[in-house]
């Protein structure tokens, strides 16, 4: 007897190609929210309808509706912007929103918090007829924002690799004039339509691309169903090795669910990139789980179908036959905070936002000093998979202007410490539905902290890679941390401890449910530990490893919760 199918897959199949009744529910003024299925399907479209939980309890006692609003996730393949369109993603935050501030996310783009429902269709035309983006397909089961390593010292190949994240973002595009004709007041299609990649079904879960530049693992690519590492011969990228089947969510309390590195298939010439990209999309849309949210993403279909079964099917879709793994080594994945000079005798400057929160704050004018910046710069701006932003292509004449702008509202600071910039978390409270635990409001205090612990134990200027989520999810990367803590509960975490400085490690749970000042109580003893105890040049991670702190993590499958 065939297992019941999770109710998105009705959602989904009786959508009329992603439809539903979304025009309806747009124009229903007696609530700030969508009716339950279209709640789903608004995702396809890069919508997540949020409530403000800071008020959902007094609400509640109210008898009132939730504060609803939305967040919006623009699709931005390799992130890169003009100052044009820099301009008007600023001016839509500051008449749009509730919140004003614009979100650099870990997949390299940008989002919007707090719309409410009668600005939607504001916010998505402005954003398309002003600035020529959108956000189809920036979430729902289909391929999310392809991302690319935005490292400014490999000019020349970020170029080469940024275009192929474009080209594999529009390859995955929707055949469905549902986005234009719901938010742009397109013509509505009388024809049958079909979705020759995704069917009317689409694919059971979310799915990830993402191109990789070695030696910087800045894309973190054990975080992505799909990867295309570039494998460098004198300077040249000569093809790409294909890891498939990665992915860091998981499920509390569910010992079959776990984080899991990607598998690497083999090598591939490029001219075979998009071939090979279509191919393990559809495998994955064919044999993964459709039972199962938490079983359904591309990581549990090579656990249960074999990962010699799914290759074998990606080469006979494709026709093409994986080679053996070209030779590449990750050194870092952090971004080179500061000035590069690159190409052409132009300067890029990387800046750090914390928690890719751009917003004016109290002496650190963030937002309005970009938007000045934007007003000169003759260049482009590249967002980080690290949730930083490069200010690309400035030319010598312009670098003192922009570096005393930046220098103005807090965009370089030269006492920021280098555990700062490896810190990072998810949104969480008070807007995320799935939060069980503040992330992004914990953080930088969390970091004044550990910067105080490594000061007392007389390594200040070292760092530890320190990632939170608010749920276990795996949107801030926790599971590709040295130390990743994973919310559990208000004000409590579990603790994970082994990942590596370049992301090719899953941690492991060293302490359960503790809260903040256990946190700081193990941490001081930890760091102590290896501050005295480390080899030369090993890391947080490794040392944790080494000396047994914590098992390592071979296979997630069977290692991850023994």
């Amino acid at each position: 007897m065939s297992q019941k199918l999770h109710d998105n897959e009705r959602i989904k199949i009786e959508s009329n190609f992603l439809r539903g009744k979304l025009v309806e529910g747009l124009n229903d003024h007696t609530t700030g929210s969508f009716p339950s299925d279209e709640v789903q399907l608004v995702k396809f479209h890069g919508l997540y309808q949020q409530d403000h939980r800071d008020y959902r309890a007094e609400r509640k006692k109210q008898k009132l509706e939730p504060i609803y609003s939305f967040l919006l996730r623009a699709r931005l393949p390799g992130g890169v912007v003009t100052p044009h369109q820099w301009l008007e993603i600023d001016r839509i935050a500051s008449e749009l929103t509730d919140a004003g501030s614009i979100r650099i996310t870990t997949r390299q783009t940008f989002q919007y918090h707090g719309i409410f429902k009668r600005n939607l269709k504001s916010v998505f035309q402005d954003l398309k007829f002003k600035a020529n983006i959108d956000s189809i397909f920036t979430a729902g089961d289909v391929n999310r924002n392809t991302i690319c390593t935005s490292n400014p010292e490999q000019s020349l190949l970020h170029t080469e690799i940024y275009e192929l994240s474009k080209k594999i973002s529009e390859h995955f595009l929707p055949k469905s004039n549902a986005y234009a004709e719901i938010w742009l007041d397109g013509e509505k299609v009388l024809e049958t339509e079909k979705e020759p990649i995704y069917t009317e079904n689409f694919l059971p879960r979310k799915f990830k691309i993402a191109v990789a530049l070695p030696p910087y693992n800045d894309v973190d690519i054990h975080a992505n169903d799909l990867n295309f590492i570039a494998i460098i011969v004198d300077e040249k990228i000569t093809g790409y090795n294909v890891v498939v089947g990665a992915g860091l969510g998981m499920t509390h309390g569910d010992k079959t669910t776990f984080p899991r590195l990607g598998d690497d298939f083999g090598f591939i010439a490029v001219d075979n990139v998009m071939k090979i990209a279509e191919a393990v999309v559809t495998t994955q849309r064919d044999l993964g789980g459709r039972v199962s949210r938490s079983h359904a993403r591309t990581k549990y279909t090579l656990e249960t179908h074999g990962v010699e079964t799914f290759k074998k099917e990606v080469e006979k879709r494709s026709g093409v036959t994986f080679a053996a793994p070209g030779e590449y080594e990750f050194t870092e994945r952090g971004d080179r905070i500061g000035w590069v000079k690159g190409i052409d005798d132009l300067w890029h400057l990387t800046v750090f936002i914390e928690n890719g929160r751009i917003l004016d704050f109290d002496g650190k004018p963030i937002k309005s000093g970009l938007n000045k910046i934007a007003k000169i710069h003759t260049g482009t701006f590249r967002m980080t998979a690290n949730q930083n932003l490069v200010i690309a292509s400035i030319p010598e004449s312009q670098k003192a202007t922009i570096e005393a702008l930046a220098y103005e509202c807090g965009l370089i600071d030269d006492g920021l410490s280098e555990q700062r910039k490896y810190s990072m978390a998810c949104v969480a409270l008070p807007t995320c539905p799935l939060a069980m635990s503040e992330a992004e409001r914990y953080l930088p205090g969390l970091t004044d902290d550990v910067e105080g612990l490594l000061a007392k134990h007389g390594i200040a200027k070292d760092k530890i890679i320190l990632r939170i989520t608010g749920c276990p999810n795996g949107c801030g990367r926790s599971m590709l941390a040295e130390i990743g803590l994973i919310g559990k509960a208000p004000g409590r975490y579990n603790l994970y401890l082994g990942g590596n400085t370049i992301g090719t490690r899953i941690p492991k749970m060293y302490q359960e449910n503790i809260d903040e000042a256990t946190i700081l109580t193990t941490l001081d003893d930890l760091i102590g530990r290896w501050a005295s105890g480390r080899q030369a040049d090993e890391c947080f991670g490794d040392f944790t490893i080494r000396t047994g702190i914590v098992p390592e993590v071979v296979i997630a499958s069977k290692d991850f919760h023994d």
